[in-house]
């Protein structure tokens, strides 16, 4: 196998990881775009508290002021949901540079714009810088009130189960079952030998003693 064969082997994932991360990009950014021009529209069409019917006993626009985390969640918290927002965006940000699966990049790219959606909401919006109000409107009879940025971070907290669950990576190889009880089974014996040879060397050491 010629030189340049084996260069072209190895440079041929490059466009599909570019292509996935470009992914990546797009969902987050629709993602964010989307929460924030839904958010635009309903406080420059809605005072807080209306309703809008929307499909008459199912749905319906409610608009609120949350400073909880998703769906009114934990209200009292403010500032640590605001900086649990950044470290997640943190952290997929720095991820992405290891996306090749173009699933894991909607995953992630609907986390990350949801995520930048909200924290957008904590940053500047009223009533303090870190401690705003996220506008919700999303309501379902029986369930909480919730926005466009909420179901970005759900929707791709469900493709990331999922494709946890199916043992797909970053880089989109599979793992199967098999496979992980095997690593499984060499990390453990790994462990029991390091443990065998620190108790070896001890015992070593107190006999020279």
């Amino acid at each position: 196998m010629s030189e340049n064969s084996l260069s072209g082997q190895v440079a041929a994932p490059k466009p599909f990881r570019r292509s996935a991360w470009l992914l990546w990009l797009g969902v987050a950014a629709f993602a964010y775009v989307c929460d924030q021009l839904t958010k635009w529209w309903v406080t420059s069409t809605m005072v807080e508290g209306q309703t809008i019917p929307v499909i008459d006993g199912l749905l319906q626009w409610y608009f609120i002021r949350n400073s909880g985390a998703a769906f009114s969640i934990g209200e009292d918290f403010t500032w640590f949901f605001t900086l649990i927002m950044a470290a997640v965006a943190v952290a997929i940000i720095v991820m992405s540079r290891r996306i090749s699966s173009l699933w894991w990049a909607i995953g992630l790219g609907l986390v990350l714009g949801g995520a930048l959606g909200n924290l957008t909401d904590r940053l500047f919006r009223p009533p303090s810088f870190g401690m705003g109000h996220v506008v919700d409107f999303i309501s379902f009879p029986n369930f909480a009130i919730f926005n466009m940025a909420d179901m970005g971070v759900v929707g791709g907290v469900i493709v990331i189960c999922i494709l946890t669950l199916l043992g797909i990576g970053l880089d989109g190889s599979r793992t199967t079952a098999k496979e992980m009880a095997a690593k499984e089974t060499e990390q453990a014996t790994t462990e029991q030998t390091t443990t065998e040879q620190t108790t070896e060397d001890q015992g070593k050491g107190a006999k020279n003693d």
